[in-house]
């Protein structure tokens, strides 16, 4: 491994800009999530299971929002999106704190279809201006800062609640995501680099990307969120199991550095590996961790092998999708894989959850082991028929917005 690949990812124009405005923007949005459920649960005073439904009707609106925004991102550029939705956000996170639950629940769908699209416009522009040489650097440094933001943003959302109430809360998280959606409206960073808009215009029909290979695709990404969503319930699991509650931040904040160093090192490798590779092996080393006993110094040390791989099997996957997909429908492709990383999440936590209390949070390390490689070897068949990476001459839409290189 060598420091090269970055030394030369940053000498791209607008690579550090952009990088920058992705790791603030995305603080707010990661709050969200603990901020509508503290809300609820204190706020409301209606419970976890209130709650619970909630978020699943906000994860549900951002599952299906998630294609569709990237869909309209490709086919009318960026900053009309982001003006929709940056405005829809505002008008609920201003009021959320006002609404009865009822209301909550219908807004909250509404506000997940026409959510900030932070994560998956940072991944298109960064394919747009890295070339494919160092998409991988790229890509594994922005895991890195995805893994970053979700330290930060859901602790502050716990600050926030319990210090300074519901609505000073949720009306900060207003104004993070409007500053948000108005700096990416201001940089407007491409989402096509200049060759790809120089291809003659030409739509791009679905089939032609939307193939087996890529649903295949899609089921290893949800089934790597999968097994990380189990591993952080197992992990609480066995710590709350042996009474040891007072160490579970630390516990995970040092998975997550284990996470941070492994996307490091990936992306300052020569080559890469394919994603099923190393979903396959966080799989399979997630299961050891089963036989790690009670104590919790010798489980997160257990984790370690599995940890390392998180950041570059997610990074590995988006790279995927930047090379399979033509740039004209690049924005709804990581549309569909944001969708996939929230659906893997999504049914995890309640397997996971319903293991942990009926045969104890061991199984659910194997559980979730052995779901991602069982993943892997479905998609094994339909991979080998994946489509060839997308070529410059591929761009089939007309240019919507100009090429900006900031720095």
């Amino acid at each position: 491994m060598a420091l090269d690949p970055y030394k030369q990812l940053f000498r791209l124009p607008g690579v550090r800009t952009l990088l920058l405005v992705g790791l603030i923007a995305r603080i707010p949005t990661t709050a969200t999530g603990m901020a509508l459920t503290l809300h609820v649960v204190n706020g409301l005073e209606l419970g976890f299971g209130r709650a619970g439904l909630v978020t699943m009707a906000s994860t549900v609106g951002m599952a299906i929002g998630s294609p569709l925004t990237g869909r309209f991102v490709d086919k009318h550029g960026l900053r009309p999106v982001l003006t929709i939705t940056t405005c829809a956000q505002a008008a609920f996170w201003a009021s959320a704190w006002a609404l009865p639950y009822a209301a909550l629940v219908v807004a909250a769908v509404v506000a997940g279809l026409l959510a900030l699209p932070v994560f998956s416009v940072i991944r298109q522009c960064l394919a747009a201006i890295v070339p494919v040489e160092h998409r991988r650097a790229g890509f594994s440094l922005d895991s890195m800062l995805v893994e970053l933001s979700y330290m930060a943003g859901p602790a502050l959302a716990v600050a926030g609640m319990t210090t300074l109430g519901s609505g000073p809360t949720l009306t900060i998280i207003a104004v993070g995501l409007t500053g948000s959606g108005v700096a990416l409206v201001v940089l407007n960073p491409p989402t096509r680099s200049a060759e790809e808009l120089r291809a003659p215009a030409a739509r791009v029909p679905r089939r032609r990307w939307f193939t087996p290979a890529f649903v295949a695709l899609l089921g290893t990404v949800a089934s790597a969120t999968f097994v990380l969503t189990a591993t952080e319930l197992a992990l609480v699991g066995t710590m709350e199991h042996t009474g040891q509650t007072a160490w579970i931040g630390l516990a995970v904040g040092i998975w997550c550095v284990y996470s941070l160093l492994g996307g490091f090192v990936y992306g300052g490798l020569s080559r890469g590996a394919s994603p099923l590779a190393l979903i396959a092996g966080m799989g399979l080393l997630t299961t050891p961790a089963a036989l790690a006993g009670g104590d919790w110094r010798w489980l997160i040390l257990a984790l370690l092998p599995a940890g390392v791989l998180c950041a570059p099997s997610l990074s590995s996957t988006v790279d995927t999708v930047s090379r399979w997909v033509p740039a004209g429908a690049r924005g709804e492709a990581m549309g569909f894989h944001g969708t996939a990383l929230l659906v893997g999440g999504a049914i995890s936590a309640p397997i996971a959850g319903a293991i942990i209390d009926a045969h104890g949070p061991a199984w659910a390390f194997v559980v979730a082991g052995l779901a991602g490689v069982a993943m892997v070897l479905v998609a094994l068949p339909f991979w080998r028929r994946r489509p060839q990476p997308a070529a410059a001459d591929d761009a089939p839409v007309a240019p919507t917005e100009p090429v900006v290189a900031s720095s």
